[in-house]
């Protein structure tokens, strides 16, 4: 029924963690299959993937189109996007199996999305995940760590994924609506490594301003850049380069 489809790059770190969490969920039947879409891992990546049965496509690296060729090879009618650093939280097999079930689901098209969740507790955590449903709620703009469950036929409607090096969720999910979005009452628990690893103020103003960057127009090359700590004005334009975007 569902295509679960992770982008990897040197993510062993990770990897088994979330095939792991997935386990009860193919055994019964509400995932079909479990896709890992890496970007040219050198790491132990593929070996762990290999050992669990997952099935593993290679590519190009950028999360963009890595997303959109794990959906090209999926087989289920709904799509189920997760990034590798995050788990899905207790009860999310029931809230995915109502949300898809036929009987349920709205005459129109709808995607659904997790709450935000980091993986630690204290006070700069929590103001981040506040922050980021609050977002959601106001805005109708979950973020790719929120996860993104989509029917097969509602995502080639919409375009699905573009090949952008950046921004890719928040550039999917406008062309999605807010107005077609569903947050389901389940947490995505994601790693704090990367707000422990730079500051959760940094990290926070960072995401803050490559967001008012695409929304400005700003290329998605240039707000990668930016994104990794380089100077925007460093990086010539490319010809041709669209502006769009992956936070």
């Amino acid at each position: 029924m569902i295509s679960v489809i992770i982008p990897t790059l040197q993510s062993r770190q990770y990897i088994a963690k979330i095939l792991v969490s997935l386990m009860p969920a193919v055994m019964n039947g509400l995932v079909r299959e479990v896709i890992v879409s890496d970007g040219g891992s050198s790491d132990e990546t593929f070996q762990i993937c290999d050992e669990m049965g997952a099935v593993f496509v290679r590519g190009s690296s950028g999360r963009g189109s890595q997303l959109a060729r794990g959906a090209k090879a999926a087989k289920g009618e709904w799509l189920l996007f997760l990034h590798v650093d995050t788990v899905l939280g207790a009860g999310w097999e029931e809230a995915v199996a109502a949300f898809v079930s036929p009987v349920i689901l709205p005459e129109k098209e709808q995607a659904a999305y997790f709450r935000f969740s980091l993986d630690t507790e204290g006070l700069r955590p929590s103001i981040v995940e506040w922050a980021v449903n609050l977002r959601c709620r106001i805005l109708g703009l979950p973020y790719g760590d929120q996860g993104l469950l989509i029917s097969r036929a509602f995502y080639d409607e919409v375009g699905g994924y573009g090949a952008l090096p950046i921004m890719e969720d928040v550039d999917l999910v406008r062309k999605i609506g807010a107005a077609r979005l569903v947050q389901l009452e389940v947490a995505a628990i994601t790693s704090p490594c990367r707000y422990q690893e730079y500051g959760y103020l940094l990290r926070v103003s960072r995401n803050f301003l490559c967001i008012m960057m695409y929304f400005s127009g700003v290329s998605p090359g240039r707000i990668q850049h930016f994104y990794q700590g380089k100077p925007v004005g460093a990086m010539p334009e490319k010809k041709g380069e669209k502006s769009g975007g992956n936070k």
